[in-house]
């Protein structure tokens, strides 16, 4: 990506090292970890994530930075550069998008943290993933899940990584919006399978919002580079459900997708980032979503 040279945000909230640390591994080590990483990847409000899974592990490992004061590392540094440019690419997208449609845009802030973090959702930790919190208007991000990722999940790239940006600004935007309070309140009066139906729909309307960004992102400020679309593609293609679910548990369970497929979520980040539109996004009545043919 063409990024260096982009605007940075002020609403980055460095709380690295800020006291918290990281959790103790519980319940079967690195391996459970890394399952809880690949159950609870890129989720939008945790506390409905928690209360699917049953709670998440912690991650041990890695070194205090930026808040604390303690030295960055200085692949650290370039990351935070960089999650600072996409954010501030994202607040000078999305006003003039959501303006004609009577939605004042209102910035989130972008807390890094590692290990685990406060949030108006709840006391979290690494293993969810990046996340959203709708009460406070944040996303969360540890800088080393970009590590996992790449390694873990097979999606390397600067425009993989901000994706997963993208992403969580969609569950922001759907939140202002008011999807996010429809969709929870629909979800507290329907079955466990159709509430995940509805979760399904939720997280791909945000893979479409991330496709939006990259569509004007690109028509406006040329910032894609060869290779960079296969990139947010493969990113999509990794965190499916299915996929992830034949990695941990070797074979797929259709009725527990929380996120969508591999297939659904790269059609529905391509759909948004070939039409750029709000209109094209609406995984709620487009019947040919299969998640939502399975009700």
């Amino acid at each position: 990506m063409r990024w260096q040279g982009g605007r940075r945000s002020s609403n980055v909230e460095d709380r690295r090292g800020s006291g918290i640390g990281r959790p103790l591994a519980v319940g079967g080590g690195v391996g459970s970890i890394v399952v809880a990483l690949l159950v609870m990847l890129l989720g939008g409000d945790p506390s409905v994530i928690t209360t699917n899974s049953g709670g998440g592990l912690g991650q041990q490992g890695g070194s205090g930075t930026g808040g604390s004061g303690v030295p960055d590392d200085p692949r650290h540094a370039e990351l935070k550069d960089f999650v600072s440019v996409i954010l501030a690419d994202t607040e000078d997208t999305w006003p003039g998008l959501l303006e004609p449609h009577g939605v004042n845009y209102v910035d989130p802030r972008l807390v890094l943290f590692t290990g685990a973090v406060r949030s108006a959702c709840g006391l979290q930790e690494s293993a969810v993933g990046p996340f959203y919190c709708p009460p406070d208007q944040r996303v969360y991000l540890d800088l080393d899940f970009f590590d996992e990722l790449d390694r873990r999940f097979g999606a390397p790239g600067d425009f993989a990584q901000a994706y997963v940006v993208a992403h969580e600004v969609g569950h922001h935007v759907q939140n202002l919006m008011g999807i996010s309070e429809q969709v929870q309140a629909a979800r507290r009066r329907v079955s466990p399978e159709q509430a995940n139906v509805l979760s399904v729909l939720q997280e791909l309307q945000a893979d479409c919002f991330a496709g939006i960004w990259a569509h004007h992102a690109q028509r406006e400020r040329q910032v894609l580079e060869e290779g960079d679309v296969e990139e947010g593609l493969g990113a999509a293609s990794a965190i499916g459900d299915d996929t992830l679910q034949r990695r941990t548990r070797g074979y797929v369970v259709p009725e527990s997708f929380t996120h969508g497929s591999s297939e659904q979520r790269v059609a529905w980040f391509k759909k948004g980032l070939s039409q750029g539109t709000l209109e094209a996004c609406d995984t709620f009545s487009d019947a040919s979503t299969p998640s939502r043919r399975r009700r």
